[in-house]
């Protein structure tokens, strides 16, 4: 499980990916991680947020992985900083002022009733046809939601009505270890 992070972890893969995001941007080497530890090596999905003067400015991850945690959370680093559609390609001037924040995540649960959706500790994913979308268990607490707004959030971002989660959408919830810089 996530949790199995130590606070030690936690912050080499926030620099891990710093370094990685600096490397990419400017052109240089993506770093070498020599001797990874236990939980580093472990094969969690996870998302690299990147904001900006306290706003987002790139989210990419994934929810499972073949790799281990710490290879993973460079790739989502690397898309976060350029591949995220929503906003330009990080350039050398943005790296001067960027926080990072990582999720850890615990596998998809398929669930039965909203009603098992606890706000603050879940996050949401939701797959309707070719429509999925997904939000992070912390942006219903920094937005104070509740369990409804959440779920019609998180269909406006999968690209469907925001009601849609009431008919015929398959709901997973999932849990995360989600720490930052600073």
């Amino acid at each position: 499980m996530p949790e199995l992070l130590t606070p030690d972890e936690q912050t080499v893969l926030l620099r891990i990916a710093r370094e990685t995001i600096v490397a990419h941007v400017t052109g240089s080497t993506i770093p070498v991680v020599a001797h990874p530890t236990r939980g580093l090596k472990h094969k969690h999905g996870c998302f690299v947020t990147i904001k900006q003067q306290g706003q987002l400015r790139g989210c990419i991850g994934n929810f499972v992985s073949e790799v281990p945690l710490y290879q993973l959370v460079q790739e989502m680093a690397v898309s976060a900083s350029t591949r995220d559609p929503r906003f330009y390609p990080m350039k050398p001037a943005d790296l001067d002022d960027f926080h990072l924040e990582i999720s850890v995540l615990s596998p998809l649960k398929l669930i039965g009733s909203v009603e098992s959706i606890v706000v603050g500790k879940h996050g949401l994913y939701i797959i309707k046809n070719h429509h999925r979308g997904v939000l992070l268990p912390q942006v219903a607490t920094e937005y104070g939601w509740d369990r409804e707004t959440f779920l019609r959030h998180t269909c406006v971002k999968a690209g469907l009505p925001e009601d849609a989660w009431q008919n015929e959408c398959e709901i997973y919830t999932f849990t995360a270890l989600v720490f930052g810089e600073g």
